[in-house]
């Protein structure tokens, strides 16, 4: 099994804002210790001809294209808005 201490999962929990009771961190301790064995297992694997990825899938870009067409005209825009100052939308205020 790998190697992390106690302290290190201490220190860890720390940076990652958490607090853990003596019980918690040994667990803690020995499921890290569980995931590092199983990255060193990944880490034996022959991956010379496999060429590095940032995805599995492949990405297209999925937003729509950006094309400037007319709009509505103000008025109209306004005509449904329960109030209206100045030509713009009128809210209520919601800070004090």
């Amino acid at each position: 099994m790998a190697t992390i201490t106690t302290d290190e999962v201490k220190d860890i929990a720390i940076l990652a804002r958490l607090e853990f009771n003596e019980e918690e961190t040994g667990q803690f301790t020995y499921h890290l210790a569980r995931i590092l064995d199983y990255i060193s297992k990944l880490n034996e694997l022959d991956t010379t001809d496999v060429p590095p990825t940032s995805h599995v899938l492949p990405i297209r870009n999925v937003v729509k294209e950006d094309i400037v067409k007319p709009s509505y005209e103000r008025e109209q825009v306004l005509a449904n808005a329960p109030a209206v100052e100045e030509g713009y939308f009128e809210v209520p205020k919601v800070i004090e």
